[in-house]
């Protein structure tokens, strides 16, 4: 049990914040430079690009999509710069671009390179479920989870070197200290996963009311999105990098306050 307790103390000691998330004020580790991230995101964004089948700007979807993105940037801009942030995004080139795909996924990589894939629009239906969306995922951005993730993996990384090495004059302690980081480390990275995922929910809500687009709405876009995985196997969320439906929606109305306070129609 000593043992144990010394694995996810290490584990979680490791993970605790070096840093603040802009706008939710929540502490993450920041061991990742934003230069190289941002380095690193348009080298993966323009390769992207190239494997896959980016659909036409002069198509009546590409048009839509990059519609509501650029609405939403504009936002973010606004928000960011009010709340005294706006240096944190100034070396960001936000692209925006739609990809054929049957996947219901969008994205958006560090410095705004975003993606939105043609499987999901079906479900987003309009304009305002495209912004839950879109917003979501460039909340990811500006609240650093890409860095924060790479950050984490790499503090795991570190925080099992140590705790080996500290017990390296036993053998046995040294295995089933291994043994049980191996186990609670991931575990715990899938809690972080999911903190991440409720703090995008909540940026994003926000970032859409700022552009104009009801955040009450988002509520009804995730009811879409569950129905449209049922049936499918999923792991309990305490083992899943995303919060449950029932989880995500009673957070996102819990949010809801918070948003409609940047919301004019």
């Amino acid at each position: 049990m000593k043992l144990k307790i010394i694995a996810v103390v290490v584990a979680v000691t490791i993970l605790e914040a070096c840093s603040q998330v802009p706008l939710t004020g929540r502490s993450q580790i920041s061991l990742v430079d934003e230069g190289q991230m941002l380095s690193l995101a348009q080298s993966s964004y323009t390769e992207f690009l190239k494997e896959n089948k980016v659909v036409a700007n002069t198509s009546k979807d590409a048009v839509f999509v990059k519609k509501v993105g650029n609405n939403l940037i504009e936002a973010v801009k606004k928000f960011m710069n009010e709340k005294g942030y706006g240096d944190q995004i100034k070396d960001y080139k936000w692209e925006v671009n739609l990809v054929e795909s049957k996947e219901l996924n969008a994205w958006c990589m560090p410095g705004g390179k975003i993606v939105v894939y043609t499987g999901i629009l079906p479900v987003t239906k309009d304009e305002t479920g495209l912004a839950t969306v879109m917003g979501h995922e460039i909340a990811h951005a500006i609240a650093r989870h890409g860095a924060e993730r790479m950050s984490q993996q790499m503090a795991v990384e570190y925080g099992a070197a140590i705790g080996s090495t500290a017990l390296s004059k036993n053998t046995q302690n040294q295995q089933v200290f291994n043994q049980l980081y191996g186990v609670g480390a991931p575990i715990v990275l899938l809690k972080y996963g999911r903190n991440q995922e409720s703090e995008a929910d909540r940026l994003g809500l926000s970032f859409m009311a700022v552009a104009g687009y009801d955040p009450r709405k988002a509520v009804d876009f995730w009811q879409r999105m569950s129905a449209s995985s049922q049936g499918q196997q999923r792991p309990p969320e305490w083992l899943s990098t995303h919060p449950s439906d029932e989880t995500r929606i009673a957070g996102i109305q819990k949010y809801l306050p918070e948003a409609l306070s940047y919301y004019k129609k």
